[in-house]
């Protein structure tokens, strides 16, 4: 383990994304940058480990190809990235409805244009209104009237079985939000980056994005392992010492940054679960997002259901399909109804499914209900205290890294502030 030294120009608390990209840009700006963590791997909620040769990712992850930062931050041909189709898989009151996107980003299914299931004005009206977000600027969309989701949905004219059966399955599994009371800045901007983008898992796990991360924060020295006590102005108290700096960047989870900065006011937190089986691959595996539709859905909570091995083959052993079943909000389901739930949205049996792993996130991903205005919240908290994470900006690993970006910047400007203050240039 890197040895915590007894003084630095910049301590940054956590080795997450918004931590590491920070760390990255302070110390090629020639500073003398200590990560400290509390576990014994980079990476925070974008993390994977190996149980008997399957990929486990900490919880359901995708990693969405449009986000601008992505791409900056990021060697994307590194990860050997394996991209998921466009469209989901629908279990409704009348069977299995496959949607999926043509090579000009329109939904088809005939099903639904023949209204049996939704009305074709329902489907033209939201297939115009992701146009429209795919099309627009960022800053345009920023412009828009915020509400929360389900209004600005019923804005659009939406019916009720169109947002029931289409628009809520698959939006609750994104922002774990199935009342949709998120932002509807935030969901235009998903909508934006999903017609934009490729959703994408690397080819050994998300760790990999953690670890890219890292290996560009190069010169920042990395302690793992240490959790921090306390945070104070120009001082970071660990389990293994104090640390004292010039500057002090807390780039925790959501669910810790108001210990750490009690002045902070704490995010609402959106938990997820997700439980992960295994049974003998096959070549009849669906590589779409399945989604529950039902009028009366099952009893354990499922959001979504996805066999990851038919577009990622390397997170099983060979001949063996794992499979990712995630239920939002905090009940806990056991293992055999969640898995049993998920073969019926499939459309399998079950018999052969093994439980591997149960993963659960309290602090998967903050909430987001309007006002959300201009999506990013003050990096600075003064006294050389600064703050980052998803929670400040967008929820998402666009809004983390970018999050990072911004906090390091603030440092910089303070410390050359203080420099030319005291005459140093």
């Amino acid at each position: 383990m890197t040895d915590l030294p007894q003084s630095c120009d910049v301590v940054v608390v956590g080795a997450g994304a918004a931590g590491l990209v920070a760390a990255a840009d302070l110390a090629a700006s020639g500073l003398d940058v200590t990560v400290v963590e509390a576990e014994e791997t980079v990476g925070g909620r974008v993390r994977s480990r190996v149980l008997d040769g399957y990929v486990l990712d900490r919880g359901f992850q995708v990693l969405n190809t449009a986000y601008p930062a992505v791409r900056r931050r990021l060697d994307l041909d590194a990860l050997r990235l394996r991209s998921f189709p466009k469209g989901m898989a629908v279990r409704t009151d009348r069977g299995l409805v496959r949607l999926t996107a043509s090579p000009g980003g329109a939904l088809s299914s005939l099903s639904l244009l023949s209204g049996t299931l939704v009305r074709p004005s329902d489907l033209a009206r939201l297939l115009r209104a992701v146009a429209a977000d795919a099309l627009l600027p960022a800053s345009r969309l920023k412009e828009r009237p915020e509400t929360d989701t389900l209004t600005a949905l019923r804005r659009l004219g939406l019916g009720r079985r169109a947002v029931n059966t289409l628009v809520r399955p698959f939006l609750a599994g994104v922002f774990l939000d199935p009342g949709l009371g998120t932002s509807s800045r935030v969901n235009d901007l998903v909508w934006r980056s999903f017609a934009r983008g490729r959703l994408t898992v690397p080819e050994t796990g998300v760790q990999a994005v953690s670890d890219q991360l890292a290996a560009r924060a190069g010169d920042a020295r990395v302690v793992l392992g240490v959790p921090v006590r306390e945070v104070a102005p120009g001082l970071v108290r660990t389990e293994a010492g104090t640390v004292r700096a010039r500057a002090v960047v807390v780039a925790v989870g959501p669910g810790a940054v108001a210990r750490l900065l009690p002045g902070v006011a704490a995010p609402v937190l959106n938990p997820a679960t997700t439980y992960y089986h295994c049974r003998p691959a096959s070549s009849d595996d669906d590589p779409l997002l399945h989604v529950d539709g039902r009028s009366r859905r099952g009893d354990s909570g499922l959001s979504s259901v996805m066999v990851l091995t038919a577009t990622a083959p390397s997170y099983a052993p060979p001949g063996r399909a794992l499979i990712a079943s995630s239920v939002v909000g905090a009940q806990r389901p056991s293992p055999e109804r969640v898995g049993a739930e998920a073969a019926r949205l499939l459309g399998t049996g079950d018999t052969d499914w093994e439980h591997l792993d149960t993963v659960h996130v309290p602090d998967a991903l903050p909430a987001a209900p309007p006002p959300m205005g201009d999506l990013r919240k003050p990096s600075a908290l003064g006294e050389g205290l600064y703050v980052a994470g998803d929670h400040r900006d967008t929820p998402s690993l666009q809004g983390a890294l970018v999050s990072g970006q911004r906090a390091a910047s603030a440092v910089l400007a303070d410390l050359a502030g203080a420099e030319r203050s005291d005459g140093r240039e």
